[in-house]
């Protein structure tokens, strides 16, 4: 057992033995249950760097969504000196570390692919140095060029068709959350000394292939916490021990979460599950009279400010994908032990509080993890925090638990994985919504005309039979799964190879469990026109040769969002069929399959590439996202619109199960204790159902129009909205994301 001075005050014996972050939270958090009257506002140094921050920001606007960007340089741990929001503020900076060398610059990172790094320079003015092209085509082999020498010709069509897409074969693969909380916890030599361990102790001595590369994966990690030590040093800190008192906790977690974005440029780069860990080092500092409250608070918002200024270089294409410029940087709070205590300390309420202090912002994702068992006053709070920000998200911590533990991370929007055990595959979506026109067309693209399916016999009556349909689509889903599953395998077997992330996986176990994680998109379609072809009567409307380009309905139908089994057990049926095919296949790394119903906002990209649906839906229209009924579906309130998602069973998607609502303030009530009481009794009754995710947006659609209308009032330009799995500014969406979301319902009654 190893002891340092650095953990004077600690309880607990088996988190000093091996490295045991979880052990080490339960026998020293201390549960809050009061309100949030301690809080204190921002301080002089918080209001400075934040306003600087904010200039910066519109300068990046101002410039087209990029304020300056790197050419030369390959980013790494060590590739830039220290860099700080303003020179002649640093003093000001209670967090420091920046990603490149100067504010919201973003950093080449050609290990993904060459193209899309030089493509994001150029396409904002930038040119990129050519001798990097050359070092990048002739001398290394990208991530993106791995892939495509692959792939097969039959994958490639199934990507630029759009059936499968969003897949992450440009770029760092994201979903990873390192424990960066073990860098405050034991410091790096320690974690070093035992990556030597695992390194001695890999294999039997019969080097398989396997064996074989998990030693490199190890040596590549050592190397990776030796970086970061050094990364440490450029800023004058010695992150080698474990860290002796709250400010050195932060940076030091802070440090480990750097690393990780100098390094990745993944599509979601999650802090993870940190605020009960950190709010051990602050009551410590408290008690003992080294800080006060309102230096307490200010370490955590100046924290979050750091959180906010993560960028990566993106092409035009993932920006229409992903709109918004999202990091996903997912930070979690609250949730209750496996022991039934509440996990809710002061520090979750402070980090709600920098919402309040320095106004609502996209990053980091903050994530309530809801349980009607958690204090009252803390519901209460997140509630009023949502009222006035629509910029928390709520996941069941009553379904993730007994499935995760209590010391689970959120890995994207609504993913779950074990805080440094366990590490997932991402892997994009799959057009379920498209994939039933395949099954009409016998594998035809409605859109393009080309064979991109398997040549099946396609449906040629007048009138769409369910039964045939049924037995159609349950085909086409087969050829699907099976193509997407075996590109997902091809990409992440090149991440491994090409694009390691060797600074997120340093702080985490090397023996992993790996999740492998596929997504639906275009659910309610599906649902919605099934329900039409059994209920109705759907005629198909066809062009010259053959193909269903539109379709008409007689008569009404039952819809996916109005508390009606007759559709909801459709989805019920969906979401089962399409798990149970995926069960069949090998998943790269014997790694578990699982599945999402989540589009963030690619619902829109979806949606151009697919024609018009039996549901009534037309061509080009956006996808509904996520879990979300059709838009116009909902005519029942939002209550009616609730019930249908609490049918679909969380365990069979257990990547997550997102739904997105916008509540218009009226119908929560006429005043604002009247409204928080509303939303906490609204959230109570959805989760304790078993529903899994809920976005909250309390605005009406007016608001949103006008911000689309007038970006450039003060008012809008961090106004923030929850969108599938993430939040963003509003005026940083696309004109066509913007339709989208003012398209989305807007309840008006419960």
């Amino acid at each position: 057992m190893v002891n340092f001075d650095q953990w004077n005050g600690f309880k607990g014996r088996l988190w000093k033995e091996e490295i045991n972050v979880r052990d080490f939270v339960q026998n020293n958090y201390k549960p809050y249950d009061g309100d949030e009257s301690f809080l204190e506002g921002p301080t002089e140094a918080t209001n400075k760097l934040w306003g600087r921050l904010q200039e910066l920001q519109k300068e990046e606007r101002a410039k087209g969504g990029v304020l300056d960007m790197e050419t030369k340089v390959v980013a790494g741990l060590t590739a830039y000196g220290p860099g700080y929001i303003d020179e002649s503020m640093k003093e000001l900076e209670q967090v420091v570390g920046l990603q490149t060398d100067k504010p919201l610059k973003r950093a080449f990172m050609p290990y993904g692919g060459i193209k899309m790094a030089e493509e994001s320079c150029k396409n904002y003015g930038y040119e990129p140095d050519p001798e990097l092209h050359k070092i990048f085509t002739e001398y290394h082999k990208t991530h993106n060029q791995g892939v495509f020498d692959a792939y097969t010709p039959e994958m490639r069509k199934a990507r630029h068709s759009h059936i499968i897409t969003g897949l992450p074969d440009t770029y760092g693969r994201g979903r990873i959350v390192g424990d960066y909380r073990r860098v405050a916890l034991y410091g790096i030599d320690f974690l070093m000394e035992e990556k030597k361990k695992d390194h001695a102790n890999c294999g039997c001595g019969t080097m398989t292939d396997d064996v074989i590369r998990l030693r490199e994966e190890i040596s590549d990690q050592y190397k990776a916490l030796a970086g970061m030590k050094k990364m440490a040093e450029s800023y004058g800190y010695d992150i080698s021990k474990p860290a002796t008192n709250a400010k050195e906790a932060v940076q030091w977690l802070y440090f480990g979460y750097l690393a990780a974005i100098k390094t990745q440029n993944g599509a979601a780069m999650s802090v993870g599950r940190v605020s009960t860990f950190l709010d051990i080092y602050i009551q410590r500092d408290l008690d003992n009279g080294v800080i006060t409250e309102k230096e307490a608070q200010e370490l955590i918002d100046h924290m979050v400010m750091k959180f906010r200024m993560v960028k990566f270089a993106r092409i035009p294409a993932y920006n229409q994908l992903f709109s918004g410029d999202p990091v996903w940087a997912t930070l979690e709070m609250a949730g209750l032990g496996m022991d039934g205590r509440s996990m809710v300390t002061k520090s979750d309420f402070r980090f709600l509080h920098t919402l309040e202090n320095m106004g609502p912002a996209p990053e980091p994702n903050l994530t309530v993890l809801y349980s009607k068992n958690l204090p009252k006053a803390f519901r209460k709070y997140s509630a009023k925090v949502s009222i006035n920000t629509s910029s928390v998200q709520y996941e069941n911590d009553d379904v993730m638990r007994p499935i995760w533990g209590d010391d689970y991370s959120i890995c994207c929007c609504v993913s779950a994985t074990q805080t440094g055990k366990e590490m997932q595959f991402f892997g994009a979506r799959a057009n379920l919504a498209k994939c039933l026109l395949y099954a009409i067309n016998g594998g035809v693209d409605e859109k393009t005309g080309q064979q991109v399916g398997p040549d099946y016999k396609p449906i040629t009556s007048e009138y769409l039979d369910y039964d045939e349909v049924m037995e159609k689509y349950d085909k086409m889903m087969d050829w699907l799964v099976d193509i997407y599953v075996n590109t997902l395998n091809l990409i992440q077997y090149m991440h491994d190879k090409y694009y390691y992330e060797a600074a997120e996986l340093s702080l985490m176990d090397t023996d992993l469990k790996r999740t492998f994680a596929t997504g639906i998109a275009g659910f309610s379609h599906v649902i919605d026109s099934l329900s039409a072809i059994k209920y109705a009567k759907v005629k198909a409307i066809r062009d010259e040769n053959g193909i269903a380009k539109d379709f008409e309905i007689e008569g009404d139908f039952p819809r996916y969002g109005n508390d009606d089994d007759r559709a909801d057990d459709i989805g019920v049926w969906l979401l089962q069929t399409f798990m149970d095919k995926l069960k069949k296949h090998h998943t790269y790394r014997d790694s578990e399959p699982t599945t999402s119903i989540l589009t963030i906002t690619s619902n829109v990209v979806y949606g151009k590439a697919t024609g018009a649906m039996p549901d009534g839906r037309k061509a080009g229209e956006p996808l509904s996202p996520g879990a979300n009924p059709s838009y116009g579906a909902e005519k029942s309130g939002l209550l009616a619109s609730l019930n249908s998602l609490t049918k679909i069973p969380y365990e069979w998607a257990l990547d997550g199960i997102s739904n997105t609502q916008t509540i218009n303030p009226g119908a929560l009530g006429n005043e604002e204790g009247e409204r928080i009481e509303n939303l906490v009794n609204v959230m109570d009754g959805y989760f304790d159902q078993g529903a899994h995710h809920l976005n909250v947006n309390v605005f009406g659609k007016e608001k949103l129009i006008d911000a689309m209308e007038h970006p450039e009032k003060e008012e809008y330009a961090n106004f923030t909205i929850r969108v599938s799995g993430y939040a963003v500014k509003f005026i940083d969406l696309t004109k066509e994301q913007q339709m989208d979301v003012i398209a989305r319902t807007c309840h008006d009654h419960m």
